[in-house]
């Protein structure tokens, strides 16, 4: 059992055109005080979250008079990380938000996917599933922004930076599903580390951030990090939360920053590749001009042109863009964003909980 969020635009894009829009916020952590169904709530304690700031976003969608669901993705226990449940949750949202009787549109409704850093990962594991777990969705395409790409290397990279609170989560996160991970911490973790980990799961993430920054999680076990990930049940582990091993059948549009400071560029170079390895339609913006903080807001009006397009029923493009440094629009832009109608911010909606079987 799980929920979404479902807002309501005041007014609605003609019935013709009608879209769902799928949006799945950048939880990054294990407290449900960072998910959607509660950070988004009038009065609650959620600015230290990040979906508030993600619903800036949201309201491009709003304007274009799409509804949109907002799952809780992570499930009840926040198992930030996992694979594979948090496309489960997304989808059972998107159920979900057709059986609630205010949004009255028919089941075979176009549905479009977006996510943005821990939501993209979230993205790409609901195009992942959708084929098996939920044939009936006429889902039209995914956004995947800055989707992680490969949670190994994130996890070695990040540790002991300015972002090594984000490891320590997805670790607080994962024990929680994986009982080989949980018997390596109970083997090697010092008494500081399991302290550490029971006290990360409290905080919301941007708390967890400031708190753990430059924390180096060799620090706190009784050997390295890379060792604990070379062990067999760890490897396996990790290969199991693995993107881009399942083909999605509907196209996908991938944004990432060159220079991003949190997510590897190089990572979802891997993600991209397998995909293509696989069939999938891919458009994939390498953009030079931002990073990781910009790109969402920077890219909201060009993934609505992509969504608006898939509606439309325009084929998508299979091809790989990099912007120039430098240029004040850059090209990538200006062919993506022809025709495009540009979403206002004036937008009231009501929101209401739907319960996701």
């Amino acid at each position: 059992m799980a929920t979404t969020t479902l807002v309501l635009p005041r007014k609605r894009a003609p019935e013709s055109t009608f879209q769902l829009l799928s949006f799945q916020c950048a939880i990054d952590a294990v407290t449900s005080q960072c998910f959607p169904s509660y950070a988004l709530r009038k009065g609650a304690d959620s600015a230290r979250t990040i979906a508030p700031f993600e619903f800036l976003v949201v309201r491009r969608a709003l304007a274009k008079g799409w509804a949109v669901s907002i799952p809780d993705h992570e499930g009840m226990v926040g198992a930030w990380g996992v694979p594979r449940e948090p496309g489960y949750r997304t989808l059972d949202g998107i159920r979900a938000a057709f059986a609630f009787d205010d949004l009255d549109v028919a089941d075979d409704t176009p549905v479009g996917l977006w996510g943005y850093s821990g939501g993209g990962m979230a993205t790409s594991w609901a195009a992942e599933m959708a084929p098996q777990y939920a044939p009936e969705l006429n889902l039209i395409g995914a956004v995947l922004g800055s989707p992680v790409g490969d949670m190994a290397s994130a996890l070695m990279r990040l540790n002991g930076g300015l972002h090594a609170g984000l490891p320590i989560m997805a670790i607080a996160g994962l024990r929680r599903v994986y009982p080989q991970l949980d018997r390596v911490i109970d083997e090697h973790a010092k008494d500081s580390g399991r302290r550490q980990l029971d006290e990360i799961a409290a905080l919301p993430t941007l708390d967890a951030i400031r708190r753990f920054r430059h924390h180096d999680i060799d620090d706190f076990l009784d050997l390295p990090l890379a060792d604990v990930l070379a062990q067999p049940e760890i490897v396996e582990m990790m290969d199991d939360l693995q993107l881009g091993t399942h083909a999605p059948t509907i196209p996908l549009f991938v944004v990432q920053a060159v220079h991003d400071e949190v997510i590897s560029a190089d990572d979802v170079d891997g993600q991209v590749g397998r995909y293509r390895d696989r069939g999938v339609p891919m458009t994939y913006v390498r953009d030079q001009l931002s990073e990781h903080y910009s790109l969402l807001p920077l890219s909201g009006p060009l993934v609505v042109s992509w969504l608006s397009h898939r509606l439309e029923g325009r084929a998508a493009r299979d091809h790989t863009v990099t912007a120039v440094a430098g240029q004040r629009r850059p090209r990538w832009a200006k062919r993506l964003t022809a025709g495009r109608t540009s979403g206002g911010t004036n937008v009231a909606a009501s929101r209401g909980d739907v319960s996701a079987a």
